[in-house]
Formats: C-alpha cells, structure tokens, sequence
C-alpha cells in the first residue's frame, strides 16, 4: 500500500475569517476496481482550489496503484492520471475542507442578459450538449417558461417546476439517459435533473453550466440512502454564475464543488481506458463541527 498526504494544491484562495465563523466538512469516497489488465484511469473526485472553500488537509490512500500526476482539464478541473493495475485495486480519498456557514447565495434581483451582451468565455453555455438537447426542447421551453419575467425569478421556476414534476428515483437512468429523455420518462436522480433544468434555460438563452461535488446533510433530514456524489448547476445571471439545485430545490449549506462543464460527460468522477470494473463505491460529506466524527 501506499499513502500520499498533501495539503491541497496550488495557490488556495484563503477564506477572510476563521475559527467558529466557518464550517469545517470531512468529504472523500472510496472505490474498489477490478481490471483485466493495466488500465490508464482519471480521478476526479478533489474539491476545486479557491472559490468560497479552501482544503485544510487531503489524503490519497491506493492499494496498489502506479504512478500518478495531476492536470487541469478544458475547464480547470484539477484531475488525476493513473494507471489500475491488472487485479483488485482500491483508491480512497478524503479531505478537510472549511467553507463558509451561509446557504446558497440568493440574488433576486439578478437579471438575463441578451446574447450580444455575454462574455465570450459564457456563450459556450448556452449550446446544447451531449445530454443537454437544449435545441430538441426550445419548443417545449418556450411553452412553459417563454412568457415569465427574465431573471433569477425565471431560472427559479425553471427549478420548481422540474423539482415537482420529476421523479427522484435509483437506476431509472444510464449513461445514454438525456435531458428529452428525462422529460418523457419523468424520473430520474440529480444529475438527470440538473441536465433537464440547464436544458431549459439554455433553450431561453440563458447560460447554464452542469457542476457536481459534496453536499452534507446540514439543516435537513438525513437520506434513507447511502450518500452519493450530487449535481447542480450554476447559471449567469447579473454578471455572474449563481447556484441553483433543482433537485432539492432549497438553498444548502456546505456545499463543497469538485468540477464544471457543460454537463456530466465532462466531469465524470472516473474514466478508464480499458476493460477495468468499478464494484464499490461509498461517498461521504460530514459537517465535522457538528457531527464531531469521521468518515468511515
């Protein structure tokens, strides 16, 4: 076995206060593999450096993995490259991150943009995507959303409505599942809901990118179910991108982002090249002031 410990990576934005003003969230996961011969793999579970959380402490454990080096991404998701070894291998990783103790941030009177008016690096995000057939659904969009007022107040019915009329349910949806296909079948998990609430707003014009990470059970009842990665999205509104959750459409706490991108094909948690099966996987997001424990 080999165990790195690091402190994060790179330059961290540092949080302007400390100490009781902030919270402290233990997040990791562990996945075991089994791999018919050595398999090039990428990771991408970290939190992200900077924004509004900062990594107190990280560890990698492997059982046994060969060399490995870290990157950015298109979208400066930091990932890392390794190679499974043919056989059994399990990778844990777990961190310390600090944040701040405030829900989701709230701009009601944040407002849309017109095209011409978006930054260059934004107007990707209005696009479809592989899962996001924001051209497929603008009929459909325009007909549910096309006459309320632009704005935050828009992109929030947008939520309501796919919070309520979808489904939450395990294995309803695949790696082929889309936006149109979510829509028909009316049920899906989060990140199923996240693809059909950017669809829409995209379909209007509005930019809306896929974001997934860590979300701690604060202020709410535990799930029946084991935790699991999340997804939500953030969409540009009033200068800036602001974060909206359609499937548990309530402002949290905690919340702790790992990467960005058009939607879940560019940030899957693990990519593999080659014949390499995923057994286990186990996910955890604990408020350690309140909780006082660690991971499993």
């Amino acid at each position: 076995m080999r165990v790195q410990a690091e402190k994060g990576i790179g330059n961290q934005t540092m949080l302007a206060e400390e100490g009781p003003t902030t919270l402290q969230i233990r997040v990791g996961n562990r996945f075991t593999f089994e791999s018919e011969q050595p398999t090039p793999s990428v990771f991408l579970v970290r939190p992200e450096v900077g924004g509004s959380h900062r990594v107190v402490e990280e560890h990698w454990e492997t059982e046994p993995l060969a060399g490995y080096h870290d990157y950015r991404d298109l979208y400066g998701n930091v990932c890392r490259r390794a190679t499974l070894p043919t056989g059994p291998c399990a990778l844990r990783y777990d961190a310390v991150v600090e944040t701040l103790p405030e829900p989701d941030p709230v701009a009601l009177a944040a407002i849309e943009h017109f095209p011409a008016d978006l930054p260059d690096e934004v107007l990707l995000y209005t696009l479809p995507s592989r899962y996001c057939l924001s051209d497929v659904l603008s009929g459909r969009a325009q007909e549910l959303f096309g006459g309320l007022s632009p704005g935050w107040s828009r992109v929030q019915a947008i939520c309501d409505w796919v919070h309520e009329q979808i489904h939450f349910s395990y294995g309803t949806s695949t790696v082929a599942t889309t936006a149109a296909d979510v829509l028909e079948k009316r049920e899906g998990v989060c990140r199923d809901f996240t693809h059909l609430a950017m669809t829409f707003c995209r379909a209007l014009d509005i930019p809306a990118r896929y974001v997934f990470g860590y979300i701690p059970d604060i202020d709410v009842p535990p799930p029946d179910s084991p935790m699991d990665f999340c997804a939500w999205f953030e969409a540009y509104l009033g200068g800036g991108w602001w974060t909206f959750d359609p499937r548990n459409n309530q402002r949290r706490k905690g919340r702790v982002t790992i990467a960005r991108g058009r939607d879940a094909a560019d940030v899957a948690m693990v990519t593999t090249y080659g014949p390499s099966t995923l057994q286990t996987m186990e996910v955890w997001a604990d408020d350690m002031s309140a909780r006082g424990h660690a991971a499993a």
